[in-house]
């Protein structure tokens, strides 16, 4: 026996060259698409890439994988989803199954295709990418293809396959053959042969192109030899009749080749030679009665990965219809993996292929499959084991249905919709680089085959369903090429190299867009990249090159394309869109050289163009992006926007450019004149070391003034602030506006800095000139702030001889100057002071000051010759004795000092030392800017811990001796804080409180909830005499109010509360209580005598009087009254009710009773409405007829018919019927 190749070798040589340029463009195998791009140009993307980010889910292995057989045995159900021994091993979302209407897209019979289904959508970058994919007609093959189909009867294509040779199939049983020269080479077959098999289903070109298998509608298969075109195999037992060949598929084992019919059986075909005569074996691998297969993908391999230990066990993939199978043909054949899809689209088509990817170093093959709109990627590994590890990758979700996948390389990957559009993404980062339009192809569909249409058309209706969108076997790909077969035409397309994507958007004038994309190249950022190789720097090189030519196109086009004429913004608006490109990239790039040089001068010929292009530096100059422009270009960008007025930028430039080269005396000058400081300082200081020059120009300017004792304007105040910030930084080292003074500079600046401000007398100095000019006038310009940059300056001294001298030196010139003068304020002698206080409280501290002097402070802040700043000057003191400086001082005489003084925040901060507490409450009171936080005080002081039961105790004495002066000030807070600390002692403070408005004030905020204070009533435990004492308080100040505050009370005897209220004859608020109480008819006597008085008072007043007025209390006291009426008749029987109603109308109706008499009342109207008000609520609680005979039982007869007319007025009013009327007497 001997392997099928044996010594038939397939021909080497080719023919010429086509003559077609174009078309060899497209078709020949580039050599940077070989063995390198397969391989290693994939390695390198994979390991060079920061994306791979891939989160990898652990499939676990099962202790015994199932044997094929019990996959086999399952049953394939729709409607039940196939369950792994592991149900985690993917994730997939289960899909809700929908009908569809069935529509073939295949061009002989494509129906409507708007009724897809449409998801959400990738994130929308297609712009940064350029054109990605190259597609072009292989005109010399489609050609032939039209041209076999009319002269030979071939028929139209069906199937393709490539390796280095393209083999064509066609609906009349032939396989055409072409070269990569796209001549034909081969054609094999006959249309006889076509007769009996039916049009070519599938097929498959061997690793070494010696081979192809060509599958048939009628389920025969064909072996032929592609070096001499024999024959060499007629296969027509290896599956059951009547079922088309789907997928014929070689190994990478010549002997081995599997296939897949139209009853979704898969077969392995292995093929010997014995004794001169060659013999194939078949072997059912999947039977379609236990589930249709209808798709299928052995894993190949490169010969540079022979030796991958994967490679040994000759994966294969299936796709059924309902789960994913992986299995090992060798050495014996085993599954390995299988999961299902979940619920989906059932049109939708399996898909599944195979690619060697590098991930975490090593290469391993990735399995992709789909089915709809998501694809799944498993890396396949073989562990130290020996068994296979399959882990889960990153999954694409698209917003498409997809009807081919295919791998151009490791990291790109290139999809087919369902409207044939497609779309190329970048698989790790999921981004769609491109979509292209392929309906022009007409892309042949395997749909009769899958419909089994040759052989009678027994397959089942799903895999019918699913073959209305499979092209399998039209699409097929080899060397980084996808091609697709179309009815009349054979399409390539592949990935652009680098320098074509560039060259494309040149094409299209998209010069922006090109030189971003080739950016993207240089960073090593873009994606599908082909044509770059070597390492980084040379692969920078090659593009950096490529875009200093654009640059200078760009450049070029920019000032030719500028208009000629028109207002001078349209020329700067198209000047600012292109100039600021050039600069980005040439400084991207670092090529500063171009950019100062070829790309200024050319730039320079247009004064706008040349403006701009001065104006885009400065954003990288502010940045410090940008150093080591050339003296001609800074010169012109100083001149630029001094010539726009724009000083503020200039300041802002020159404080960020070395300025060395430049004229510096002109630049001072200019700083100067235009009052830019900051610059100036900076040109001194970088151009001529000089840090001493810009301290004396600044003082002449603010020295005048302040020594004169007047005001500064707002530019010399800011002057004094920068020399003020100035100083600061040259004694603490650090470059002014900003950086850092060189390290051996800093020791010579702070010298000279402090000798310069310590100078007797200035360079010019006056007679009159007061010595110490310089401190004097830091001084006196901002004490505080001067005395911190002092401060700050002394902390970084170090403790050597000589800093100790400069420090004592300095303090002994400050209290020279404001000790000696009169013409400082309190707070700045104070300033001075806390600032020596805190140097002197300092452990290391060597300085020595008088204390002497210290006294003579507390004099001058306590003892002033008049009261003015008296709120300064404790404050300056409080600051200086909390900087340390108390232990210059003699406590006793600084605490009378201070009482005298009425500065009450010393007091306090003296006896917080001694922890006399209790005085520090008098402080407060005595204090009118912060007597009401005394309630605080007192509170922290009894609730926070730390504090002895003696001083608590003497605090509470000293607030209950206090307690009338504290209700006076917020009886709300001194409430609380009785019932918070003290509850049970509430009485005593009651009896402290002789003032009576005071106690009512108390018990008011202690007692009535909606004063608002936070205490629990409950918790207070007062005896009821203490709410009455209130209350009776209440009647004498605010008697409105009583009714409402009962409302809220709890705590009171209603007796006691009653004889309180009859005491004050507050009628109203003792019918409230009785009515509380439940004497309803003693609550409704008082209300009807004080409805009884109203009436009386306006049937006698005289017509001068308030008539609204009376009129007004009549009705408030008659509403009250029928109100309580109201709220007690449901609770009484109907002889207690009318003892309450008829009272109240009788009361009502006598003064209407006296309007016959000579002096009538001045209100019948009025009182006639209150009336019938009555009638109305009285007539839901007494029947009407015993309302009506009350009313007419004692009137005469002539009155009764009078009363009765009234009555039937209102009849309508209180709902009486005319036929009631006939009860009347």
């Amino acid at each position: 026996m001997e392997n099928e190749p044996d010594h038939e070798n397939v021909e080497q040589s080719l023919c010429a060259k086509t003559t077609e340029e174009e078309l060899n463009k497209s078709f020949n195998l580039e050599a940077s698409l070989s063995k390198f791009s397969y391989i290693d140009l994939d390695k390198e993307l994979e390991f060079k890439n920061d994306l791979i980010d891939d989160k990898e889910f652990d499939i676990p292995q099962v202790d015994t994988p199932p044997t094929l057989e019990s996959i086999l045995n399952e049953t394939d159900d729709e409607e039940e989803s196939f369950v792994l021994e592991d149900p985690t091993l993917l994730n997939i979302d289960t899909i809700d199954s929908h009908s569809y209407d069935t529509s073939s897209v295949a061009s002989s019979d494509s129906g409507d295709r708007t009724n897809l289904k449409r998801k959400k959508k990738l994130p929308d970058s297609f712009s940064l990418h350029g054109s990605v994919m190259r597609h072009s007609l292989l005109k010399g093959i489609s050609a032939q293809i039209v041209s076999a189909a009319d002269k030979v009867d071939a028929g139209l294509p069906t199937a393709i396959a490539v390796s280095s040779l393209i083999a064509v199939g066609t609906s009349h049983g032939l396989a055409l053959i072409f070269d990569q020269n796209q001549a034909l080479r081969l054609c094999l077959g006959n249309t006889s042969v076509g007769g009996q098999y039916g049009a070519i289903s599938a097929l498959s070109i061997n690793n070494d192109c010696s081979r192809l298998l060509c599958g048939f509608a009628k389920g025969q298969i064909t072996m032929w030899d592609l070096a001499s075109g024999k024959l060499l195999r007629s296969i027509t037992d290896a599956h059951p009749p009547g079922t088309a060949i789907l997928h014929i598929k070689f190994t990478d084992d010549p002997t081995l080749a599997i296939c897949n019919d139209s009853g979704g059986s898969v077969f392995e075909l292995t093929f010997k030679r014995v004794m001169g005569v060659r013999t194939c074996e078949s072997r059912c691998l999947f039977s379609g009665s236990k589930g249709e297969v209808c798709c299928i993908e052995p894993l190949h391999s490169k010969p540079e990965l022979k030796d991958h230990p994967i490679t040994q066990f000759s994966l294969l993939a299936m796709a059924s219809l309902t789960k994913i199978l992986v299995i090992g043909l060798k050495p014996s054949l085993k599954v390995w993996m299988t999961f299902p899809y979940g619920r989906m689209d059932p049109s939708s088509v399996p898909l599944l292929a195979w690619h060697f990817v590098a991930v975490h170093n090593y290469v391993n093959p990735m399995l992709a499959f789909c089915r709809g709109d998501v694809v799944h990627f498993l890396l396949v590994k073989r562990d130290e084991s020996g068994a296979i590890h399959v882990t889960k990758q990153k999954h694409l979700h698209l917003y498409y249905d997809l009807i081919n996948f295919t791998w151009i390389n490791s990291r790109t990957v290139v999809l087919l919709d369902s409207v044939e559009k497609l779309h190329v993404i970048d698989r790790q980062t999921q981004e769609e680089l491109e979509t292209v339009e392929i309906s022009e192809v007409q892309l042949v569909y395997n749909s009769s085959h899958f419909k089994s249409l040759a052989t009678g058309g027994n397959v089942s209706q799903a895999l019918a369903l699913v073959g209305e969108k499979a092209c399998y076997q039209s699409i097929s790909s080899y060397g980084g090429q996808i091609f697709y077969l179309g009815t009349k035409s054979v399409y390539v397309m592949m990935l652009r190299s680098w320098r074509e994507r560039v060259d494309h958007l040149l094409k299209q004038d998209c010069l922006t867009e090109a030189l971003a994309l080739a950016w993207s190249f240089h960073e090593g950022k873009a994606k599908a990249v082909v044509g770059l190789s070597g390492d980084a720097s040379k692969r920078k090189a090659v593009v950096a090159d490529r875009m200093v030519e654009i640059l200078f196109h760009y450049a070029d086009r920019a000032l030719k394309k500028c208009p000629d004429q028109g207002k001078i913004q349209v020329m700067e608006q198209h000047f600012q869109d292109m100039v600021p490109v050039i600069v980005d990239y040439c400084l991207l790039l670092e090529r500063k050289d171009l950019l100062f040089s070829q790309m200024y001068d050319k730039l320079s010929e247009n004064s706008v163009a040349k403006g701009v292009f001065l104006e885009c530096l400065e954003p990288y100059i502010l940045s410090d992006k940008l150093v080591g422009m050339t003296p001609q270009v800074m010169k012109d960008l100083i001149v630029h926007f001094q010539d726009k007025k724009l000083m503020e930028n200039v300041e802002a430039l020159i404080v960020h450019m070395d300025i060395t080269s430049l004229d510096i005396q002109q630049v001072v000058l200019m700083c100067w004149e235009n009052r830019l400081y900051d610059a100036m300082i900076y040109v001194y200081n970088r151009g001529m070391n000089e840090f001493i020059s810009p301290m004396e120009k600044l003082f002449r300017v603010i020295s005048p003034p302040l020594n004169a004792g007047r005001t500064l304007t707002d530019e010399q105040v800011v002057m004094g602030n920068k020399l003020l910030v100035y100083i600061s930084c040259c004694l603490a080292g650090r470059a002014y506006p900003l950086g850092d003074i060189p390290e051996d500079l800093v020791p010579l600046v702070k010298n000279q800095v402090f000798e310069f401000l310590i100078r007797l007398h200035s360079a010019e100095a006056s007679p009159e000139e007061e010595i110490y000019p310089y401190v004097r006038t830091l001084l006196h310009f901002d004490t505080r702030e001067f005395l911190n940059v002092l401060a700050l300056t002394f902390e970084d001294f170090k403790n050597d001889k000589q800093a100790v001298e400069y420090q004592q030196r300095i303090v002994d010139i400050l209290l020279k100057v404001m000790v000696e003068n009169s013409d400082f304020t309190p707070s700045q002698v104070g300033c001075l002071f806390t600032f020596l206080a805190r140097q002197l409280a300092k452990p290391d501290n060597t300085l020595f000051v008088n204390r002497t002097l210290f006294d003579q402070v507390l004099e001058f802040l306590c003892s002033p010759d008049d009261d003015s700043r008296h709120s300064e000057r404790q404050q300056v003191l409080l600051e200086l004795l909390q900087a340390g400086g108390i232990v210059q001082f003699e406590e006793s005489r600084l605490i009378r000092m201070a009482e005298k003084a009425e500065f009450y925040q010393i007091c306090e901060f003296m006896y917080e030392r001694e922890h006399q507490y209790d005085k520090i409450i008098d402080c407060y009171l005595r204090d009118p800017l912060r007597e009401e936080e005394v309630f605080n005080y007192i509170h922290n002081i009894l609730s926070i811990p730390g504090h002895s039961a003696e001083e608590k105790q003497s605090v509470w004495q000293k607030a209950m001796d206090h307690i009338e002066e504290l209700v006076s000030l917020k009886p709300c807070k001194a409430a609380e804080l009785v019932a918070t600390h003290f509850s049970e002692q509430i009485e005593i403070v009651i009896k402290k409180l002789q003032n009576q408005v005071l106690l009512f004030k108390f018990l008011r905020s202690l007692l009535d909830p909606r004063e608002g204070i936070h205490v629990n009533q409950e918790s207070l435990q007062m005896p009821p005499s203490v709410t009455e004492q209130f209350i009776e308080l209440l009647c004498q100040f605010d008697p409105s109010q009583v009714i409402e505050t009962l409302q809220v009370l709890e705590c009171y005897r209603l007796e006691e509360t009653i004889q309180i209220t009859q005491k004050y004859q507050l009628h109203e608020v003792t019918a409230y209580l009785l009515e509380k109480k439940g004497d309803i008819h003693g609550a409704f006597l008082i209300m009807l005598k004080r409805l009884q008085s109203k009436l009386q008072e306006i049937t006698h007043q005289d017509e001068k009087a308030n008539e609204d007025l009376s009129l007004k209390d009549v009705e408030d006291t008659m509403v009250e009254t029928i109100a309580l009426c109201q709220r007690n008749s449901h609770n009484l029987n109907q002889q207690q009710r009318e003892a309450l109603w008829f009272p109240l109308l009788e009361a009502m109706m006598a003064p209407q009773k006296l309007s016959g008499s000579a002096a009538p009342h001045l209100h019948p109207e009025a009182l006639r409405s209150l009336t019938m008000q009555v009638l109305n609520s009285m007539a839901a609680f007494i029947a009407l007829p015993s309302i009506l005979q009350r009313i007419l039982q004692h009137e005469t007869r002539q009155e009764k018919e009078k009363e009765k007319e009234k009555i039937q007025q209102h009849c309508d009013t209180i709902g009486l019927s005319n036929f009631q009327m006939i009860f009347l007497p």
